[in-house]
């Protein structure tokens, strides 16, 4: 699987709002001066944030971005959704369109599996763990182990 720069940039422009959630609206420029991101570019990421639910804006002179809900309910499987789609798409994006016949049909259960394998992680971490920089264990854990940044 891999991680679009898109994604990543939401997931920290999610963060963001959800640091500075005791003062209010956090406004697009002050995101993209905070994570680093392009203004311009974080502008579209920040719309598809909306449009999935997981920030809401509002106008004006105190108007900007805010946690949709409670950042303990927006998972990064919820930001990578909002702008990538499917997190892990094997086949295309619906379950029911994926098909294996023949000597490959037994791939069929190790595609669904690895699907279901890889969304645990994004599923299991909450906008709010990231921005308390209080992960939980199993990712702590899986992260910590000397072999998580190779590439075979």
């Amino acid at each position: 699987m891999r991680i679009s720069a898109r994604a990543d940039c939401a997931v920290r422009a999610a963060v963001e709002p959800a640091v500075r959630q005791g003062d209010g609206p956090v406004k697009a420029e002050a995101v993209a001066t905070a994570q680093g991101i392009p203004h311009t570019f974080l502008e579209g990421i920040l719309g598809d944030l909306r449009r999935g639910g997981v920030v809401d804006s509002r106008r004006g002179g105190d108007g900007g971005y805010r946690p949709a809900r409670a950042a303990a309910e927006i998972t990064v499987a919820d930001v990578i959704r909002a702008v990538d789609g499917p997190v892990v798409p094997v086949g295309g994006d619906r379950r029911t369109g994926l098909a294996c016949s023949g000597t490959a049909e037994p791939s069929l259960p190790l595609w669904i599996a690895l699907r279901a394998d890889v969304r645990q992680i994004p599923e299991g971490v909450t906008i709010a763990d990231l921005a308390t920089g209080t992960l939980p264990e199993p990712v702590e854990r899986r992260a910590a182990e000397p072999a998580a940044w190779e590439n075979p």
